[in-house]
């Protein structure tokens, strides 16, 4: 089993920054970590992904070059920079892990999730 626990999210004005971390404990082993997030009313879709062998990145057209996501594994965590927000990027970010191959898994290949942390762009 492995626990995910977020932090960073918050309000920030459209244009501004916000940086992510997402602490993983327990049983960590993983073939990924990464980011999704949700809207109201909409599913919940991928953002980026980090591989555990090689740390190669995997990003969301929406986001690719505005993002960034990273890690530190002697903590077991990883990180999400968030720059040029957009009030569309306004949405509840969860820290996910899995054990799959893709490199942009869908919601349904997450195995461990964690609760959340609400990214809120004002325009």
């Amino acid at each position: 089993q492995v626990q995910l626990v977020e932090s960073g999210g918050g309000l920030v004005q459209a244009g501004g920054s916000l940086r992510l971390s997402c602490a993983a404990s327990g049983r960590t082993f993983s073939s990924y970590m990464g980011w999704f997030r949700q809207a109201p009313g909409k599913e919940r879709e991928f953002v980026a992904t980090i591989r555990r062998n090689g740390g190669s990145t995997y990003y969301a057209d929406s986001v690719k070059g505005r993002f960034t996501i990273s890690r530190d594994i002697a903590k077991n965590t990883v990180y999400l920079q968030m720059n040029s927000l957009k009030p569309e990027d306004t949405a509840v970010y969860f820290c996910a892990a899995g054990l799959g191959a893709s490199n942009k898994p869908s919601r349904y290949d997450v195995h461990y999730w964690g609760q959340g942390t609400q990214v809120t762009v004002s325009s």
